[in-house]
């Protein structure tokens, strides 16, 4: 079974309120995304790791991962159009794994696992339900309708899908001008459903400084820190 891992790299850090890449943050004494690669490049199902990154900033990839058998890929100008310039370069696998290089915490049980029921149902994605209680509001920022909690997920990644599924998906959007927020959204757009994977609410993105702060603190409490 061949397995490919991209790994998305190319955002910025608008939220994070800085100029440099948020992957490239200091977390334990390492960037962030030395984090978030690490677990493919150890996975043994995993059998090739493709890193979308912005083309300024391959150098700087390079260096940090100096040895490792990674592909770089240069991003595109919106997460969608990255994943679908990593599986141009690709050209075939089996499985196409999907994660975001600002979440650090995914674990080889989760990785295992999503790739297990990816390998069952064609499509998985890791995910937890929401401890909120969520609210759709209107314009006007009037509460509409309280959606029932107990069938909420907080989706994650990694997302993994087998490969001939998502490049058909890949093209079903580029004919029909979807725009998706996630990789599920353009599997979901041909009908093919989506098994969500049991995930980790460890398993964080870093987006904000309090992103960081408590990326630090998950790192202690697994005896990662420095």
């Amino acid at each position: 079974m061949n397995v490919t891992a991209v790994i998305l790299a190319a955002g910025s850090g608008t939220r994070m309120k800085r100029r440099e890449n948020k992957v490239l943050l200091d977390l334990g004494g390492r960037p962030v995304i030395w984090h978030s690669v690490r677990p493919f490049l150890q996975c043994p199902d995993v059998t090739s790791v493709v890193l979308v990154c912005k083309k300024a900033e391959e150098p700087l990839f390079r260096r940090l991962f100096d040895g490792a058998d990674i592909l770089y890929v240069t991003g595109g100008e919106t997460r969608q159009q990255s994943v679908a310039n990593a599986v141009a370069a690709i050209g075939h696998c089996d499985y196409i794994a999907i994660h975001d290089g600002a979440r650090p915490f995914v674990t080889q049980a989760l990785l295992q696992s999503t790739l297990a029921d990816a390998v069952r149902f064609g499509a998985a994605a890791a995910g937890v339900f929401v401890k909120d209680t969520i609210k759709v509001v209107d314009g006007e920022m009037n509460v509409v309708s309280t959606p029932d909690r107990s069938r909420l997920i907080s989706v994650h990644t990694p997302q993994i899908f087998a490969f001939d599924l998502y490049k058909s998906a890949c093209a079903h959007a580029e004919s029909t001008g979807l725009q998706a927020t996630d990789d599920c959204m353009l599997v979901e757009a041909v009908g093919h459903k989506v098994k969500i994977t049991q995930g980790d609410y460890e398993n964080i993105k870093i987006t904000t400084p309090g992103d960081l702060a408590l990326g630090e603190a998950i790192l202690k409490m697994r005896g990662e820190d420095k």
